[in-house]
């Protein structure tokens, strides 16, 4: 077993930026639901650059909260990269945001389960408390105004056709 020491400075910054999550996630229990306007963020890609939900006013954007540890996360990334294949063309933008802390671990899923969308890090933890994530995965429909249109927990074949028909709707006839 290894025990890392910390200074005190470092576990009082943990400390803060853990009770700021826990605030984050009590202020914000419905704030991530149908009907509601979606939660911001700007996070950092693997080369360094942002992505921030501002920047996609206008589309239609899937955010899906993955871990490398969720097992129907290994099911999805095949299907976000069809759904990437047959929409990125007409608007629609998926923003895959890992949650695990460390990047290592997430470069080994996506090393086994590549991703031709776009995949943004959070080791905070600070988006899927705003949006009051339940569990690996869930994701986000947000319609081009910036409203969550659809909320899915967790991944299920059976239920890809219906929302594969929500986003044709969304994109209309771009």
């Amino acid at each position: 077993m290894t025990v890392v020491l910390l200074s005190s400075r470092r576990c009082a910054l943990a400390a803060l930026a853990l009770a700021l999550t826990a605030g984050a996630l009590a202020a914000n229990a419905t704030a991530a639901g149908t009907g509601e306007r979606a939660p911001a963020f700007s996070l950092p890609t693997a080369t360094g650059d942002s992505v921030a939900l501002s920047g996609l006013a206008g589309k239609v954007v899937y955010v899906d909260f993955w871990a490398s540890w969720c097992a129907p996360c290994r099911r999805s990334f095949p299907w976000m990269n069809e759904l990437h294949q047959r929409y990125a063309g007409r608007g629609l933008v998926i923003v895959a945001i890992n949650v695990d802390r460390s990047r290592v671990d997430a470069e080994r899923f996506l090393a086994q389960y590549p991703a031709a969308f776009g995949v943004v890090y959070d080791p905070a933890g600070a988006s899927p408390a705003a949006y009051a994530v339940p569990g690996m995965p869930t994701s986000y429909l947000i319609d081009p105004r910036g409203t969550i249109v659809h909320v899915e927990q967790g991944f299920g074949d059976d239920r890809k056709a219906a929302l594969e028909a929500r986003i044709r709707a969304l994109l209309g006839d771009r």
